[in-house]
C-alpha cells in the first residue's frame, strides 16, 4: 500500500469529494479515482459510498480513516520535532475550544504567542465539550479547552479555572436589574440552550432534574454565539460564564446575572490534553503560555473574593 494512495484516500475522506480532493492535491480527478479503486481492490472492501453530491465513508472506510488520521498527525509531529532542532521557527497547533473562549481570552493569548513565535500556525476549532474530548482521544486535537467535562482516565487536566455559569439577559428584560436569580425563576422563562453535547447544557439539565423543574426550552442549537444573540433580543434567556461575554457586557448588549444554585457556581473551564500522547514542541510552548493565563485568572478571582 503506497503512501500516495493513502494520502489521496485521506483527502477524499476529509473533503467528501474526489473533485475537491484533486483540487487540493493539484492532480486530475481521474488520478485520485484510480488510486481509490486500487486501494479498494487491495483491501477487498469499498471505502466510499458514491452519490451525485459526493462520497461518504463506509464502515471499512471509517476504520482506515482513523488510522490515516493518526499516521498523518504522527508525521506532522515528526516534522515539528525536526523543526525544533532549528528553534521554534515553525510548527502547528491543533486547538479545540468552546465558542465563548475563542472570542474571549484566546485572541490575546494567541496574539502574544504569535509575536514570540511567528512561524507557528494554528488550527482552531470551536465545538461542544463532548466532541472536544473525542478529538483528544482520536488524536485530532493537541489541546482542548473544555467546559465542565466529565473526568476520564485518558485525559489530563493541565490547568483549571472555576467560572460560575451566569444567566444572560437583555437590558430590557424584566430580570435585567436583578442581583441574583433562582433556577425556578429562570425555568419559567423562554430559554435558548446549547445542545446536549455541551457542558453548559449538561449542568443545566442535571440541576433542573434534581429540583424537578420543567424548563421552557424554546431553541436548542450547537452555536453558543446564537444563544447569546437570542438573549440580546430580550425574548429569551441564555447561559454562559461571565468571562465569555466580556465584549457584550462592556457594550451594554447583555447583562450577566448570577444563578443561586451550587451546580452553576462550581462550573469550570479546563485546559486538557491526552495523558499518554506527547505534544509537538509548538503545542507544548503554547500550552505553557495558555496555562499561565488561566492560572493568572484563577489567582485574580481568589484575590477578588478575599477582598469582599
Amino acid at each position: 500500500m503506497r503512501f500516495l494512495t493513502l494520502r489521496y484516500f485521506h483527502e477524499v475522506a476529509k473533503l467528501g469529494s474526489i473533485r475537491k480532493a484533486a483540487d487540493r492535491l493539484h492532480v486530475a480527478a481521474s488520478a485520485v479515482s484510480r488510486q481509490i479503486a486500487q486501494l479498494e481492490k487491495e483491501l477487498d472492501a469499498e471505502m466510499f459510498e458514491r452519490s451525485k453530491v459526493g462520497v461518504k465513508l463506509t464502515a471499512a472506510g471509517e476504520i482506515l480513516m482513523r488510522q490515516t488520521t493518526r499516521m498523518f498527525r504522527d508525521l506532522d509531529r515528526a516534522r515539528g520535532e525536526i523543526g525544533d532542532l532549528r528553534g521554534l521557527r515553525r510548527g502547528e497547533v491543533h486547538l479545540w475550544a468552546m465558542e465563548g473562549v475563542v472570542s474571549g481570552i484566546l485572541p490575546a493569548v494567541l496574539s502574544r504567542f504569535h509575536r514570540q513565535f511567528p512561524g507557528v500556525t494554528f488550527h482552531v476549532i470551536t465545538s461542544s465539550t463532548d466532541r472536544m474530548v473525542e478529538a483528544l482521544l482520536d488524536d485530532v486535537a493537541d489541546v482542548a479547552i473544555t467546559f465542565n467535562a466529565t473526568p476520564r482516565a485518558e485525559i489530563e487536566v493541565i490547568a483549571e479555572y472555576v467560572e460560575p455559569i451566569s444567566c444572560l439577559v437583555s437590558p430590557k428584560h424584566r430580570f435585567a436589574n436583578r442581583k441574583k436569580l433562582t433556577l425556578a425563576e429562570i425555568c419559567e422563562e423562554p430559554l435558548a440552550l446549547p445542545d446536549h453535547s455541551f457542558g453548559l447544557r449538561q449542568v443545566f439539565e442535571r440541576a433542573a432534574h434534581k429540583r424537578r423543574l420543567h424548563p421552557r426550552s424554546v431553541v436548542t442549537t450547537n452555536s453558543l454565539e446564537f444563544t447569546k444573540t437570542l438573549a440580546g433580543t430580550g425574548e429569551m434567556l441564555a447561559f454562559m460564564p461571565a468571562l465569555t461575554v466580556l465584549r457584550e457586557t462592556e457594550a451594554g448588549v447583555l447583562r450577566v446575572i448570577p444563578v443561586s444554585d451550587e451546580d452553576f457556581t462550581l462550573a469550570r473551564s479546563s485546559i486538557s490534553v491526552h495523558r499518554d500522547r506527547p505534544l509537538p514542541h509548538a503545542a507544548r510552548a503554547f500550552l505553557k503560555m495558555l496555562a499561565a493565563e488561566i492560572e493568572g485568572l484563577s489567582r485574580n478571582r481568589h484575590l477578588r473574593k478575599a477582598r469582599k
